[in-house]
């Protein structure tokens, strides 16, 4: 065989074999990893049933070539406060975050707290503000690559006794989860303290308050069942609930390519949002179906009695569009805005009803304050999520408790 015919068959077969050493390379090319950072606990609903899945899905869908490694119980070191912060400044490159621990932070997303916007349905509202968001909240999160918005379940009124009418609600100290939801308390003239989630027991059990306005799933991860045996809940809009954003780095998204972009936006927006507000949903379901077969007493706020309270909360709303037109933001619009697409939601399906009540399927109380400080290296590829630090068997630290004044 000549020199120049071995030299053609050399290179054809070179040729030919490339493709198939490029597709091998590939396969066997280390997916990239990102850390996904929140404050629940490895047993939380958000966690288990939205995040853990979803991180799932998004590897599933980029064919393993992205891998999400998830840090409950703040385990990466901060505060829940600090998450926002963290995804911006690549301390992180996921987060699932409440913007409510920055109150006048993100004042356009706080109209979804006040009281009787949000629907007393996680997904209603998650769905709605998702839509929101696309419209009203891009300059506000333009720090970060927003994946979706989702809200809580409304809020419930918990109590040692029924509480049907203002007169009953009168004088009852509260836990309350946000400075807007202390107002309105106060608006309905009751007391709003805000406080750590986990001095709640404490609290309640020294009587510095009276009750909670909390969602469903407080119950369990607080230990409240046996304190708490009377529930109102209402039938029309919410007293308050509490805002999520699921976010990414901007620098850590822009570096993608366009397959791994496009498996991380199929899973963005209202496939995300819908995700994480029927999980709320599903849990909130659960709960109420335990307190009544516990023997519990839970009640809706009949319309009469409901107009009352929307009377009387309306001051509350009327102070945030104050201030928020001080900052030359038309709440008005806003306010209109969010309203309206809670009810193009209304009619979302209700979760299927629990076929038995799961007793652990709902969220734990958030870190102490000395988890939270803590920092934890991220594991190496292949290895497990670092499991949540011990509960402190010490004793107890002293209540700080935050009344907020009208």
């Amino acid at each position: 065989m000549s020199l120049a015919r071995r030299a053609f068959l050399a290179s054809t077969i070179a040729a030919v074999a490339a493709p198939a050493v490029l597709r091998l390379a590939r396969g066997e090319a280390a997916p990239l990893t990102l850390k996904l950072h929140h404050f629940f606990s490895s047993v939380a609903g958000a966690h288990a049933r939205f995040l853990a899945p979803w991180a799932r899905k998004v590897e599933a869908d980029s064919a393993g070539r992205i891998r999400i490694d998830i840090f409950p119980s703040m385990q990466l070191g901060g505060a829940p406060a600090q998450l926002f912060d963290q995804a911006r400044d690549a301390l992180a490159d996921i987060v699932f975050a409440a913007p409510s621990r920055t109150p006048g932070r993100f004042p356009k997303i706080e109209v979804f707290e006040l009281p009787f916007v949000p629907s007393r349905r996680a997904l209603v509202n998650s769905r709605a503000i998702e839509d929101y968001a696309a419209a009203n909240l891009k300059d506000e999160f333009r720090d970060i690559h927003p994946i979706c918005f989702s809200c809580r379940d409304g809020a419930v009124l918990h109590a040692k006794r029924a509480i049907a009418s203002l007169a009953d609600l009168k004088g009852l100290r509260l836990h309350v989860p946000s400075p807007f939801a202390a107002d309105t308390a106060h608006a309905l003239g009751a007391h709003g303290v805000v406080m750590p989630s986990p001095q709640v027991p404490i609290a309640l059990a020294e009587h510095v308050i009276d009750g909670c306005l909390d969602p469903w799933d407080a119950l369990p991860s607080l230990r409240l069942y046996d304190s708490l045996k009377a529930h109102t809940d209402f039938a029309d809009g919410s007293l308050s609930t509490t805002t999520f954003v699921l976010a990414m780095n901007k620098a850590a998204y822009g570096r993608l390519g366009g397959e791994l972009k496009a498996a991380i936006d199929a899973n963005s927006g209202q496939p995300a949002a819908g995700m994480a507000g029927a999980m709320w949903d599903a849990d909130a379901a659960a709960v109420a179906a335990i307190v009544r077969e516990r023997g519990d007493t839970v009640a809706m706020l009949g319309a009469e009695e409901l107009a009352r309270w929307r009377k009387l909360t309306e001051p509350v709303i009327a102070a945030w569009l104050k201030q928020i037109g001080e900052r030359r933001i038309d709440g008005h619009k806003l306010h209109a805005a969010a309203r309206e697409l809670v009810e193009k939601y209304a009619n979302e399906p209700e979760p299927p009803p629990p076929a038995s009540a799961p007793r652990a399927a709902v969220a734990a109380p958030p870190p102490s304050a000395a988890q939270a400080k803590t920092a934890y290296p991220p594991p190496a590829n292949g290895a497990a999520t670092p499991a949540p630090p011990a509960a402190p068997t010490s004793k107890p630290a002293p209540l700080k408790v935050l009344e907020i004044p009208l």
